[in-house]
């Protein structure tokens, strides 16, 4: 198991500075993490640190509550990929999905998808605001909109990645769409669990304190 290339080395703080993402970068290099996930304003900068590695840059859209409007989100994914993000992680509507509008949030997951093309699309749901029949909703849309990725949570939520969840993601999408846990994913055990159950990514800040103690 190659743990550093399951890892999205995550900076999404409201006060994170210039400096910060630089040295997010510095880390995702050193430690060869798959990528650097990091708000829409930081992917050129991101881009810019990481060029001539094999680090990809992730970027959030409509973050972290979901509920802009859709057109919002398609111009900040297409801006994102214009400065060089190779992976968006979108949130849902959520407030929409449990008023039950569901063609509308499979619409909205199926319009970002088709204006970042081949790019990968991960699909956030922010389980902890969602029932369990709401996540298994979630995972439909997704999968019938075109998206690569679903996600447990932005980690600014009530709640992050639970082994529960996972369980009913994989279930309901199998083999058909990867799997990225995130939210309060910080040591290697952890990890490791979630790895096990078969997630393709770690979304975390914790990514060199949980490759460090694997060595």
């Amino acid at each position: 198991m190659q743990l550093n290339q399951y890892i999205d080395h995550t900076l999404l703080k409201a006060d994170a500075t210039v400096e910060n993402i630089k040295n997010l970068c510095t880390e995702a290099k050193k430690y060869d993490f798959f990528s650097v996930c990091v708000s829409s304003y930081f992917v050129a900068l991101a881009d810019s640190e990481l060029m001539h590695t094999n680090v990809k840059v992730a970027c959030v859209v409509g973050f972290p509550l979901g509920s802009m409007t859709t057109r919002v989100k398609v111009f900040e994914a297409k801006q994102c990929i214009d400065q060089g993000a190779n992976e968006i992680d979108m949130v849902i509507n959520i407030g929409l999905l449990k008023s039950g509008y569901h063609s509308i949030v499979e619409d909205e997951i199926r319009s970002i998808k088709k204006v970042i093309g081949d790019h990968t699309l991960k699909v956030i749901f922010e389980n902890c605001y969602l029932t369990n029949e709401e996540k298994k909703i979630a995972c439909k849309l997704s999968l019938n909109a075109g998206a690569d990725f679903i996600k447990t949570s932005t980690g600014f939520g009530t709640g992050g990645a639970t082994i529960e969840d996972v369980q009913l993601m994989k279930n309901e999408v199998g083999d058909y769409l990867k799997i990225k846990a995130s939210g309060g994913i910080r040591d290697l055990d952890t990890a490791k669990k979630y790895i096990e159950l078969g997630v393709s990514r770690i979304g975390t800040s914790s990514g060199v304190a949980i490759v460090t103690s694997n060595q």
